[in-house]
């Protein structure tokens, strides 16, 4: 038998909001126990904000240290200044069964790579601030034959 160890899941869920250079970031948090759910809220997000620009994101779908179950994308911004970020941020904080979209309304003006970067982490770590966690117990799991 194989005992998987306790982990911190969401609670709720959280919308953090703020401007930078004109340009506005809403990142949500959300609890998706499985890649198909995580996927779905993307989904959501999307259908929530038809007029953005991006929607970047990371998901954990499971036990935060299995990297089997995790996902990101950039979605159009420059390679790594988006989805590797959020996904940083999610990994550092130890919480599984979790996915962040970052919404990005762009107001013009250029931020870099740097300012990207610290911009869609930043906004995550804000966000994951303001979330509440449980503690998340599993069964004992069994692996193996059994005969009659």
């Amino acid at each position: 038998m194989m005992h998987i160890q306790p982990y911190l899941i969401p609670l709720d869920s959280v919308l953090y909001e703020e401007e930078i250079k004109k340009s506005r970031f809403l990142t949500y948090l959300h609890h998706t126990p499985g890649i198909d759910l995580a996927k779905q809220f993307i989904g959501q997000i999307r259908e929530l904000h038809p007029g953005a620009r991006h929607y970047c994101w990371a998901f954990i779908a499971g036990i935060p240290d299995n990297s089997m179950l995790w996902g990101f994308s950039d979605d159009g911004e420059p390679s790594g200044t988006a989805g590797k970020p959020i996904l940083s941020q999610l990994s550092g904080s130890g919480i599984g069964e979790i996915t962040a979209v970052v919404v990005r309304y762009s107001g013009g003006i250029k931020l870099g790579t740097g300012g990207l970067v610290k911009a869609y982490g930043g906004g995550v770590q804000q966000a994951l601030k303001k979330i509440q966690v449980i503690e998340k117990k599993s069964d004992y799991r069994s692996e193996g034959h059994f005969g009659l």
